[in-house]
């Protein structure tokens, strides 16, 4: 019991991190409602898992790597802004989720998380694909500046605005697909927005928003786990506050 629950605050603090630096980069882009919305795309590929008895996280992964893909394609081919085809994308798989999705232990897991009881194997999942989030979103952490910018400065820069989008678009497909086990499909959009909007408020420069969303990401997973093991409460929730607490304080510094 003792290894799990470590090697939970250990999965929890690898997401929290990543969670926390790709969202920078998606709320300087104005894509946070977005990113809410695409982890929701999930729901039908989960229902669809429990279902046939296969782990809802492939069935979410296969689902949101269809979506993305199929939302880049509409993008080019129409006049529409990513965040109303991620839209269409939300509705559309709230509502086949609800036809599709039994109610069940593994579904209740999906959509509010349970990083306590997350296994061994899905643990370490989780910590190597976080991991690759964090490098890749360092990798293009340049491209992704200049997009958030500008499109018109990052084309000038001879950079590819839909391969940088899709290359978002496809971290973020990977963050919703390993936090889900943490906070869950209802909650996850917390781990990215609320960090990188608490340190925009205080923050002056990129390099220490970065600094300051990385750290809130970090220490709000922790504290909320600890937390919620102590009350005796799910630490999804839990964690989701405490990320909101920085928030305020954020507010209160920023006024201050």
């Amino acid at each position: 019991m003792e290894f799990n629950l470590g090697l939970s605050f250990v999965v929890g603090a690898v997401v929290g991190v990543s969670a926390a630096l790709l969202g920078i980069f998606i709320v300087l882009y104005r894509l946070s409602l977005a990113g809410d919305a695409l982890s929701h795309v999930a729901l039908p590929g989960i229902g669809i898992a429990v279902l046939v008895g296969i782990s809802p996280t492939i069935g979410a992964i296969v689902f949101l790597f269809a979506g993305v893909i199929s939302i880049i394609m509409i993008e080019r081919y129409t006049t529409l802004p990513i965040d109303a085809i991620v839209g269409v994308f939300f509705t559309t798989s709230l509502a086949i989720g609800a036809l599709l999705a039994p109610s069940s232990e593994e579904l209740l897991e999906s959509l509010f998380g349970e990083i306590t009881g997350i296994s061994a194997i899905n643990a370490i999942l989780g910590i190597f694909f976080g991991l690759v989030v964090i490098a890749l979103t360092l990798y293009k952490y340049k491209d992704f500046t200049r997009l958030t910018l500008s499109t018109d400065f990052a084309q000038s820069e001879g950079q590819s605005v839909e391969s940088s989008e899709f290359a978002l678009l496809l971290l973020l497909t990977v963050m919703i697909a390993i936090g889900i086990k943490i906070v869950g499909i209802l909650l996850l959009g917390a781990l990215i927005i609320i960090p990188p909007a608490a340190a925009k408020n205080i923050g002056r420069s990129l390099r220490t928003v970065t600094i300051l969303a990385v750290s809130i990401g970090f220490i709000a997973v922790i504290v909320g786990m600890v937390l919620a093991n102590f009350l005796d409460l799910q630490p999804g929730p839990m964690i989701v506050l405490t990320n909101t607490a920085f928030f305020i304080l954020s507010l209160i510094i920023r006024r201050s």
